[in-house]
């Protein structure tokens, strides 16, 4: 690649304007082609390690996505620039029921499911998919800049990593860890298979509550019971009521009839009961309610499972055999209802299990599945947090984080899939288990008559390994050079609704086979959401493609405006308008580098800053606000903070660098006056600074950043900003009296401006300032007269002891000082009181309107509070005006 194409233009040649379109996709490009982001094991400095929250393969870049991606890639990069040895592992996931449901939809459209191709044409056929659509968002990835180690890419179903999942289920099954068990699990009937609970949603639901009448087996009243899915009433195999509950003691060991199957079925007291929910007795169906199963158990219920994986209603359901779930509910209240034994149906908004991936009402169920018993792992995940070990940005998240897991139920980890990692379980003609590190030949399988599993592993039961197998661990014992330099990996970052997926599960699974933490610090980022504050829904119209925010406004534009607003662990609202705030900040960079590099004259920040005695107040002064800015860059970095650090450089390039520096550099650098010494000077600490800034913003705005930072500094083809020195602290800098000097000097110019614009002075005209003050505000302004001259434009400037007598003047406030502007000569008196009586009536007549309006009952009474804040608001703004138009008019005499 050309010193060209790698960005290294000549300044006379550098553009008007920057096109993000023509740069980035360019410079990434040779950003690959040099190796800027591979890291190897024996690589100098010290370890730091990300790993990519890897993505679905199915996936494509959402806004989340480019909030969650931006954060680690500015982490990346400030590492590297600091010498360490940083790798950011990229990968995807192969997405169990995300990606079967893909290709299902696929299949649909040619009219045929997966049963009709089998098993192994199916699980061809999602790799075929796999192959040609796949890893979109990989790609994806790179149009936002991120700089993953590409080469080291991992599929969660590469043949190492299946090799590495099998290992752990067949370790933790032999240390009695997994187990296969008969429990109410969370079934989709949509997606037709179990999930885990973190998988099921829980949304609020119009429902309902359907009392129901229980006649006594022997004819007598029985009991009445409330719930608000009536149709599972056909499992039912008991009543029970609260053992204190005195309405229903004389109950307790009696028997009802189950109506409409008229099934036997006891009055069993159990302490699980709310005596307060409903009628205080409840119906018991074992099959179909996690506690009413474990009431059955203690007291020996039968369950009897009425759904079959459609969740339609199965035999046992007798006549309503066929019938979906739903349909069922209304024909069971209705034959009830004939019958006599609905009593009512009360509408009730309750909470209901939904898939999370696909939205379908999950049906509670008992099934047989595979499970992992979480307790002795999740102990020490809890030990680990607890001492330090692992520690999340913000600390708040880690009482929720400990709470959950000191109360987590066993793991469900079996899926009723076909795409995914196969259990490496066969059961032989005597209905034993085989779990098995490899495949039995056919001869084996054939003596023993084994059969294999059909289900697979839950997808975050392989995914909980991505921090180690990436590095080559494939079981007890590996060891290898990435393992030994990056585990355990430095950071995690993840949005903080996946701590439970996600989180504790790599911790669990780290510390039990590595005897370490996979990861020091966690930093959770919040949900991106619109700029009200909603999260964003194709079905609210609010959705923004962050790709196409990419091709509009550029990738530095959205990474900045994602990154302002990220403060950690809070939901970050994002609106097209901020993006294109980024955009002219980018903007608004570049044409502070056009002006810094057209006007060095062969001056590079490899000259360095010029020897003190050579620099002016605003060189001073501008060197002061850098090192804090890097300051507070830093400790943004160090914090994870990086909305922090994103606002201090914003503040810095545009209010300090631009609008003042750039503004007294000028004529420094510029006409006559460019040849001197002082010009020397200036272009040296322009160009000093400049390129500090680019390295101080090259994490957050990389392409932009990268093109000027090459302009400016002309280096070789093959150095880029990303390997450049990360700023080092220089407290030497800092100079409070230059602080002190350039603060007065912006607050005269500041009110000098105004004073003009009050006055409409012509932007030609030389105003004459006396300035009268104390000798301690006298010395200040004294250092910034030139400044304020230039920028304000006055002609003479004095110091005086008093006001000037001679004819009227104007007067302004300034750093404990008083500013006159003698004004004969430099307005038409005449014209200008007639102009500000004109002004001066307008403003009041403004005021009397506003009063009358604010003192009518019926308009404050009855117009919104904004409305009557707003018109209050207008009346205190028409009343400055006036005040400082009287002022101005007595000043003229």
């Amino acid at each position: 690649m050309s010193e060209r194409r790698a960005g290294t233009a000549a300044a006379t040649d550098l553009p008007t304007s920057y096109d993000p379109a023509e740069v980035e996709g360019r410079v990434y490009a040779w950003w690959e082609e040099n190796g800027f982001f591979h890291a190897e094991p024996d690589d100098p400095g010290e370890p730091f390690c990300i790993m990519l929250p890897l993505p679905n393969v199915t996936g494509g870049l959402h806004l989340g996505h480019a909030l969650n991606h931006s954060i680690p890639d500015a982490l990346m990069r400030r590492q590297r620039m600091r010498g360490a040895n940083a790798m950011w592992q990229p990968g995807t996931d192969h997405a169990g029921i995300q990606t079967q449901i893909v290709v299902e939809r696929q299949l649909a459209e040619e009219g045929l499911s997966r049963h009709d191709l089998g098993r192994e044409a199916f699980v061809e056929r999602v790799w075929r998919w796999r192959e040609e659509s796949g890893g979109l968002i990989l790609r994806q990835m790179r149009r936002l800049g991120a700089s993953c180690d590409w080469p080291r890419a991992v599929f969660t179903l590469d043949e190492a990593y299946v090799r590495a999942v099998r290992e752990v289920f067949c370790a933790w099954y032999e240390q009695g860890l997994i187990y296969r068990g008969h429990r109410i699990i969370n079934w989709c009937p949509r997606c037709g298979t179990a999930l885990s609970d973190i998988e099921v949603d829980h949304v609020e639901h119009d429902g309902e509550l359907a009392y129901l009448r229980y006649p006594a087996w022997d004819g007598g009243g029985g009991v009445v019971v409330a719930t608000t899915r009536a149709e599972t009433m056909l499992g039912d195999t008991a009543v029970a009521v609260h053992p204190e509950d005195e309405r229903y003691r004389h109950l307790v060991g009696t028997t009802l009839r189950l109506p409409l199957l008229d099934r036997q079925m006891p009055v069993v007291a159990d302490e699980a009961v709310d005596p307060s929910f409903g009628t205080g007795a409840v119906k018991v169906t074992p099959a179909h309610d996690p506690n009413d199963y474990e009431i059955s158990r203690r007291h020996g219920l039968p369950a009897v499972d009425v759904m079959t994986d459609e969740a339609r209603i199965n035999p046992h359901g007798g006549p309503y055999e066929g019938l979906d779930r739903f349909e069922a509910r209304e024909r069971v209240k209705r034959d009830l209802d004939a019958q006599g034994l609905l009593q009512r149906v009360e509408a009730r908004e309750h909470p209901v299990g939904v898939c999370s991936r696909c939205g379908t009402v999950v049906e509670p169920r008992l099934s047989d599945q595979w499970f992992v018993a979480v307790g002795p792992l999740a102990e020490r995940a809890i030990g680990a947090v607890r001492a330090g070990r692992t520690r999340f940005v913000p600390p708040r998240n880690t009482r929720g984080f400990l709470a959950w897991l000191e109360n987590l139920h066993d793991w469900c980890i079996s899926r009723q899939l076909w795409w995914g990692h196969r259990i490496p379980a066969w059961y032989d003609r005597d209905g034993n288990v085989h779990v098995l590190r490899a495949d039995p030949t056919p001869e084996e399988a054939e003596a023993k008559g084994l059969v294999r599993d059909s289900d697979v592993l839950d997808t975050w039961f392989s995914s909980q390994l991505w921090p180690f197998v990436t590095l080559g661990w494939v079981g007890p014992g590996s060891d290898t050079p990435a393992l030994r330099t990056w585990y355990p990996t430095t950071v995690m970052v993840t949005g903080y609704d996946i701590n439970t997926f996600w989180v504790s599960r790599m911790l669990m699974s780290g510390l039990h086979f590595l005897d370490e933490v996979p990861f020091e610090v966690v930093v959770n980022t919040g949900l991106v959401r619109d700029e009200h504050g909603k999260k964003m829904s194709k079905s609210i119209g609010n959705v923004i493609d962050p790709l196409d925010l990419i091709e509009r406004y550029g990738a530095d534009a959205l990474r900045f405006a994602l990154l302002r607003a990220a403060v950690p662990g809070t939901d970050v609202p994002i609106a097209e308008e901020w993006v294109e705030g980024g955009r002219r900040f980018v903007n608004k960079l570049w044409n502070a580098a056009r002006f810094v590099v057209l006007n060095l004259h062969g001056v590079t920040p490899a000259d360095g800053l010029p020897d003190d005695r050579e620099l002016r107040l605003e060189d001073r002064w501008i060197l002061s606000r850098l090192e804090a800015a890097r300051a507070a860059a830093e400790a943004g970095f160090g914090d994870y903070d990086l909305a922090a650090a994103a606002r201090g450089l914003y503040h810095f390039v545009w209010d300090e660098y631009c609008d003042w520096y750039l503004e007294l550099a000028k004529p420094r650098v510029t006409g006559p006056a460019g040849q001197d010494a002082d010009a020397a000077a200036a272009r040296r600490v322009l160009a000093c600074v400049l390129d500090q800034v680019l390295r101080l913003l090259h994490p957050l705005m990389p392409f932009v950043t990268e093109e000027t930072w090459r302009i400016l500094n002309r280096p070789d083809g093959r150095t880029s900003v990303m390997r450049a020195a990360w700023p080092e602290p220089s407290p030497a800098r800092r100079d409070e009296r230059a602080d002190a000097a350039m603060g007065a000097l912006q607050e005269a110019v500041t009110e000098l401006r105004r004073f003009r614009h009050e006055h409409r002075l012509n932007p030609s005209a030389r105003m004459e300032v006396v300035a009268v003050a104390t000798d301690g505000a006298r010395g200040v302004l004294e250092a910034g007269v030139d400044g304020i001259r230039r920028l304000a434009g006055v002609g003479q400037w004095t110091f005086a002891d008093s006001p000037p007598s001679d004819g009227p003047v104007g007067k302004v406030l300034s750093a404990g000082a008083e500013l006159y502007i003698p004004l004969s000569g430099l307005v038409d008196l005449d014209e200008e009181r007639r102009r500000l009586r004109r002004e001066l009536e307008r403003a009041r007549a403004e005021v009397r309107r506003a009063e009358r309006k604010l003192g009518n009952h019926g308009f404050t009474a009855k117009a919104p509070a904004a409305v009557v804040r707003s018109e209050r608001d207008k009346l205190a703004g028409w009343r400055a005006t006036a005040d400082t138009l009287a002022a101005q008019l007595e000043s003229l005499g």
